[in-house]
């Protein structure tokens, strides 16, 4: 996976980075009720997955921000090309394992994809994403209960990865809505760019151009 150094000297967020980087807890996050009513209904007209539907809308939204692709070295900033997503995948004995997933493919393929990958995964077992965790962005889902606000265990040191999830959907005012969550490190990012996150996602989930190719 490719990546560039940012030039630190002309970096428009110098002074927040610098103030952020050495907080014991640099995080910054918010939670974001979504709208996917139209979504909803492609994904049950075409009888899709919803997580991994979701999963590569919300992977899309992320990478479309470079923001979202920076990370932490040292004193320095990289940029990815791309990152990705790896995720919580439900196992029967009612613990979970990680699982990677490719959102650079056409929405088909990607299906395809993952789900040999989830296979591959039920059968490791494993919570250890190996390779170069730096290139991920680390997804959840709550799909039992929603909620309002949620806390989510970060390691010492601070990494740099950013962490989305969501939970069960609900009915509200005559929608479908689900609440999504972001936490990122604030030295690389503000809530605008969070905002920005959730802003094409909601996008997205409204358009859903990509969800109707041909299978």
């Amino acid at each position: 996976m490719s990546y560039h150094e940012l030039d630190m000297e002309h970096y428009l967020r110098k002074g927040q980075f610098d103030l952020f980087r050495n907080f014991a807890y640099p995080y910054v996050g918010m939670t974001v009720n979504l709208d996917i009513t139209y979504l909803m209904k492609c994904i049950k007209e075409k009888g899709l997955s919803f997580y991994l539907t979701f999963l590569y809308a919300a992977a899309g939204s992320a990478n479309a921000i470079p923001e979202f692709r920076h990370r932490l070295h040292e004193d320095r900033i990289i940029e990815y090309d791309h990152c990705i997503p790896s995720y919580t995948l439900a196992l029967e004995n009612e613990s979970y394992c990680y699982c990677t997933a490719d959102d650079r493919l056409p929405f088909p393929d990607y299906l395809t994809d993952a789900k040999l990958k989830q296979e591959e995964a039920k059968r490791a077992q494993t919570i250890t994403d190996g390779g170069n965790e730096d290139q991920l962005f680390f997804f959840s889902s709550i799909p039992w209960t929603s909620y309002t606000a949620i806390i989510q265990p970060v390691p010492m040191p601070a990494d740099s990865n950013p962490r989305i999830t969501w939970g069960k959907y609900f009915e509200s005012e005559g929608c479908l809505k689900i609440p999504v969550s972001v936490l990122a490190n604030h030295a690389l990012m503000d809530g605008y760019h969070i905002s920005k996150f959730f802003t094409g996602l909601q996008n997205r989930c409204d358009q859903a151009d990509w969800l109707t190719q041909d299978f």
